[in-house]
């Protein structure tokens, strides 16, 4: 299994970024990323300077979105719903974009869900409940 560090992950995202911006080509997994880049460009400045990304790791901005934590987030929803693991995922996040008529929105209150099922596996010492994630996105689904 695949486990990068926090620096692999903020030199992907500014690696992409970057080729992005020069025109290079990118494979599939860096164009889905890419994508969500595009979707924030509020984050090009922090993804612009790998060297300042990395030496800002360790900071914690109160009350800030971390870019690379949010787009890790973005891309693990986009690789879920692509392969439907767990099973019922993309149609719990079809249907909330429907309701939300935004993918992108979906992919925010999903990530509400995605959040809440890691730090409760966490903190219980168990695997993650798939299950209870489907069922929180599904809830944000029949809210308005």
């Amino acid at each position: 299994m695949f486990s990068p560090s926090q620096a692999d992950v903020r030199r992907f995202f500014c690696s992409i970024h970057a080729k992005a911006l020069a025109g290079q080509p990118l494979d599939a997994i860096e164009t889905i990323a890419s994508l969500w880049i595009d979707e924030h460009p509020e984050y090009h400045a922090a993804l612009a300077d790998v060297d300042a990304a990395l030496a800002t790791m360790h900071l914690a901005d109160e009350g800030k979105t971390n870019p690379f934590l949010h787009l890790s987030m973005h891309l693990s929803i986009s690789e879920q719903c692509s392969i439907d693991q767990p099973r019922g995922i993309r149609q719990a996040v079809e249907l909330l974009t429907h309701r939300r008529n935004s993918l992108h929105l979906a992919h925010h209150e999903a990530m509400d869900c995605l959040g809440q099922m890691i730090w409760e596996s966490q903190r219980a010492g168990r695997p993650p409940d798939g299950d209870a994630y489907i069922a929180c996105v599904q809830r944000h689904a029949t809210q308005d």
